[in-house]
């Protein structure tokens, strides 16, 4: 499975008070006023007097045997994990219990142009890089121009596409030029573009600073390092921003050593063998029956379930419309009825998960019902170019509950596939030039066919061939990287503030750019459209309607046969040597939330 931000902790992004003035501000609020006001002393989710010092055990959720790179913005490669989050400060922080609202870091204030086309960061004096040098509106622009350049991840250059430029007005005030008025830039570029030195690999091409350890800002410097085994990140305990109230009760680890294990059961045994402190679960299976032992018994490891309001996400089996047979919107419907979500839930989940439907699920632009004028308004145009059903109630994922079942959905599945022009010959479902249905599931371990098995049966009761093919991770993340695929798994999170990083998920610009987010292959002027929309809008007002049009058409084209979602992070963790604050933010990102606000027990043991 491979994860997909739809834009890096986009939910706690940040945006303009006021599109309409020019005066600075402390805070910036998507819609209407951020909760906090000037002067507030910290967030209302830390403990402002958390102890410094002690370390956090982890170990690293990414499925590689370990990493060939410190530059985690370039597209060959594998970063450490966490790199990113720690050590890289942006000019806005953002706030985790509320949506789309966050607070001055490098920038002390930021005003947006009377006429929404630019945005004005002033940086604090105190900003200080980890090698001692002042943070300066120069290596803000140049840490713009290196990641919109041509040796990063197009993900950034479709960010960052309406933005026009930057311009450096003094030593430490840089103003961000739009090619248009859009509320969501400022959020963009003031929490999604992290912020690093000039000097950090000067004089080389940015593909090939590779091992060199950034000049960053964060709390956070990379320490020991055991390769293939682990990295320790140190705390900076000179770091600028430590007591600004954006990072008061944040940052309390010395030391954060993340270990590395290449499988699944051998970070399970670790954890019951106390060799680290946090692990998040994934697997409702190893939750509900392996995470057990001794040290639960004795109250030293504990599993916690810590329930958040952030949206659900839309995990996915992503169809590569760039494959023939996958082309005809028919076929990819019939493959979602041979889905038997319930049968999962029952037999391998024991009931933890729910089913996605969408990709704006939990939030306010989550679609139900009949479209709304304003939707058919934004449709209409594209008529030919939308499936007809779009222009109905918003689709439901295929069940099979009573009254409906598996059988049912298989018969409406071979008559799609029959009006497709597939009919089943022999027991194998072949074309008019008596080409076979065999379609191949690309993943990067074997431990997934487990939640693939049943849906393959089911296909092969329909005349369709799906071969699981197991690859190593660097060459999994190769093919996907090139589109060279027919199914897989793509963990897509959510986001409460959607924007300019759909074009990367779904624009027809980013369908045919190597390494884009758009797996399924959409081309379509409607997306196109409705993306612009979303990008375009200027209140809620707008943007509902434009999200829900989006959300129809991406559903009904079936480009993506929905997955799961669970509510709740599952970590277990060391109750002996961590301590937490007392609040769980609503939109706490997981681990990162421990990483970033829990703390060492006074008495705990090295």
């Amino acid at each position: 499975m491979r994860y997909r931000l739809i834009c890096s902790l986009s939910f706690l992004c940040l945006a303009p008070l006021l599109a309409c003035s020019a005066w600075a501000a402390h805070a910036y609020a998507l819609w209407g006023e951020p909760k906090l006001p000037a002067g507030f002393t910290h967030f209302p989710y830390v403990n402002p007097d958390a102890p410094k010092g002690g370390e956090l055990r982890l170990v690293s959720n990414l499925r590689v045997s370990t990493f060939d790179k410190y530059n985690p913005f370039t597209i060959r490669g594998n970063a450490p994990a966490y790199l990113s989050e720690l050590m890289f400060d942006t000019l806005l922080s953002a706030s985790l219990d509320e949506p789309a609202t966050g607070y001055g870091l490098l920038a002390e204030d930021v005003a947006v142009a009377p006429d929404g086309l630019s945005a004005t960061f002033r940086l604090r004096r105190a900003a200080r890089f980890h090698d001692g040098k002042p943070v300066l509106a120069q290596d803000v622009k140049h840490s713009f121009d290196t990641l919109v350049g041509p040796y990063t991840s197009p993900a950034y250059k479709t960010l960052m596409f309406e933005v026009a430029g930057v311009d450096v007005l003094d030593e430490r005030t840089v103003r961000f030029r739009f090619k248009q008025p859009n509320r969501e830039l400022p959020l963009t570029v003031g929490t999604l573009l992290p912020v690093f030195s000039r000097d950090w690999g000067k004089g080389k091409p940015f593909d090939q600073v590779v091992m060199e350890p950034p000049i960053a800002s964060g709390p956070y410097r990379v320490g020991p390092v055991n390769f293939g085994k682990d990295i320790t990140y140190v705390r900076d305990p000179q770091y600028w921003a430590r007591d600004l109230p954006v990072r008061r009760g944040t940052g309390n680890f010395d030391r954060i050593l993340v270990k590395i294990y290449k499988d699944n059961t051998a970070r399970l045994e670790a954890l019951k063998a106390g060799e680290f402190d946090l692990m998040r679960f994934f697997s409702a299976g190893d939750w509900a029956r392996r995470v057990n032992g001794r040290k639960f018994d004795s109250g030293e490891l504990v599993k916690g379930e810590f329930a958040n309001s952030l949206p659900t996400g839309f995990q996915s089996y992503v169809l590569n419309t760039r494959r023939p047979f996958l082309q005809d919107v028919r076929v990819r419907e019939a493959l979602g009825l041979a889905f038997d979500f319930e049968w999962m839930s029952r037999q391998l989940f024991y009931g933890a998960y729910r089913r996605v439907n969408g990709i704006f699920g939990n939030t306010p632009c989550e679609t139900r019902g009949e479209p709304s004028p304003q939707e058919l308004a934004l449709m209409e145009p594209y008529r030919q170019e939308i499936p007809a059903a779009a222009f109905g109630p918003m689709t439901v994922p295929p069940s099979t509950d009573p009254p409906s079942s598996l059988r049912a959905n298989l018969r409406r599945a071979q008559e799609l596939l029959r009006q497709a022009g597939w009919e089943v010959k022999g027991g194998v479902l072949r074309n008019a030039q008596g080409q076979a249905m065999e379609l191949e599931y690309l993943d990067s371990g074997e431990t997934r066919i487990n939640t693939v098995a049943s849906w393959m049966r089911n296909l092969a009761k329909l005349g369709i061939t799906l071969r699981f093919r197991a690859v190593d991770y660097a060459l999994y993340q190769q093919r996907l990287q090139k589109f060279d695929f027919d199914i897989t798994t793509i963990a897509y999170q959510g986001t409460l503030n959607p924007g300019q990083e759909l074009a990367d998920l779904f624009g027809s610009r980013a369908a045919d750019t190597e390494d884009s987010g758009n797996f399924p292959g959409v081309r379509s002027p409607a997306v196109d459209a409705m993306v612009g929309a979303i990008v375009g809008a200027k209140s809620q007002e707008a943007l509902l309607p434009a999200c829900h049009a989006l959300e129809r058409i991406i559903a009904h084209g079936h480009y993506l046969i929905p997955q799961w979602y669970g509510a709740t992070h599952r970590m277990a963790y060391n109750a002996w040597r961590l301590q937490r604050p007392d609040v769980v933010p609503p939109y706490s990102p997981g681990e990162l939330w421990a990483i970033g606000t829990w703390w060492a027990a006074p008495a705990a043991k090295p």
